[in-house]
C-alpha cells in the first residue's frame, strides 16, 4: 500500500489522480496505522516550512514516519516543500526539519524572478531507481518547479538531481538509501513526471 500523508499542505488530488494511474493499492491518509502498515510513503507539501513541521506535530506523526522511514527503511519520496522538511532547518520559520538529510532549505536568490515557477530541466548526478537518463533522452525533459527555496546538501554524495535556473545551480532531487526527494512537481509534470513516479511505486 502506497500512502500519501495528508497533513493539510499537500497537493493531494494530483499527486493521487497519478498513483491511481499505475496502482490501485494508494491512499491519501493522516492516520499512523495506516502509515504502519505502508509498503511506501509519499511526503508531499505547497507552502510554508514552519508551518508544514507544526502540522507534523500537531497530527502526532512525527515519530511514525521516524519510525517507518529510519528504522523500517520503507522507501519514501518526498515532493516540493516534502522534500525541504526532509532536511534539518530551513530559513523559512524556527521549526527543526526531520532531519533525515543533512542539509537545510535556503532562499533562492537569483537575477531572475523567485518564486521560480514553471518549466525547467534536470541533470541526473548518480545512477538510480527514480529516473533513467534514457527515460529523460525518450521523452521531453521538463519537470515543473513552484518554489522560492531550494536544498543545501552537506553531502554531494546524496546530491540525486541538479537544476539550474537563472545563475543558481541547485540540488533539485536527493537520494541515501530509502529516501527520495525532488523539489519539482513530477505529479504536474506530465509524461516525464508520470515515469518517475512509476518508478518510485515499482521500482524503489
Amino acid at each position: 500500500m502506497i500512502v500519501i500523508i495528508d497533513y493539510g499542505l499537500g497537493n493531494l488530488r494530483s499527486i493521487m489522480k497519478v498513483c491511481k494511474s499505475i496502482t490501485d493499492e494508494v491512499i491519501i491518509s493522516s492516520n499512523k496505522k495506516d502509515i504502519d502498515n505502508a509498503s511506501k510513503i509519499i511526503l508531499p507539501g505547497v507552502g510554508h516550512f514552519e508551518t508544514a513541521m507544526k502540522n507534523l506535530n500537531s497530527l502526532d506523526l512525527i515519530d511514525s514516519l521516524n519510525d517507518n522511514v529510519l528504522n523500517k527503511n520503507k522507501p519514501v519520496l518526498g515532493i516540493c516543500l516534502g522534500m525541504q522538511i526532509m532536511t534539518c532547518s530551513s530559513e523559512e520559520g524556527f521549526q527543526k526539519g526531520l532531519g533525515w538529510i543533512q542539509g537545510n532549505a535556503s532562499a533562492l536568490k537569483v537575477k531572475l524572478r523567485v518564486p521560480q515557477i514553471g518549466w525547467n530541466s534536470v541533470k541526473i548526478l548518480k545512477d538510480n531507481k527514480l529516473l533513467k537518463t534514457k527515460e529523460i533522452l525518450s521523452t521531453r525533459n521538463e519537470f515543473f518547479f513552484v518554489h522560492s527555496f531550494f536544498v543545501q546538501l552537506d553531502n554531494k554524495q546524496d546530491g540525486l538531481f541538479e537544476t539550474t535556473y537563472s545563475d543558481k545551480s541547485f540540488y533539485s532531487g536527493f537520494s541515501k538509501n530509502n529516501i527520495y526527494g525532488v523539489q519539482f512537481h513530477p505529479e504536474k509534470s506530465y509524461d516525464i513526471g508520470s515515469t518517475l513516479i512509476s518508478n518510485f511505486i515499482k521500482n524503489v
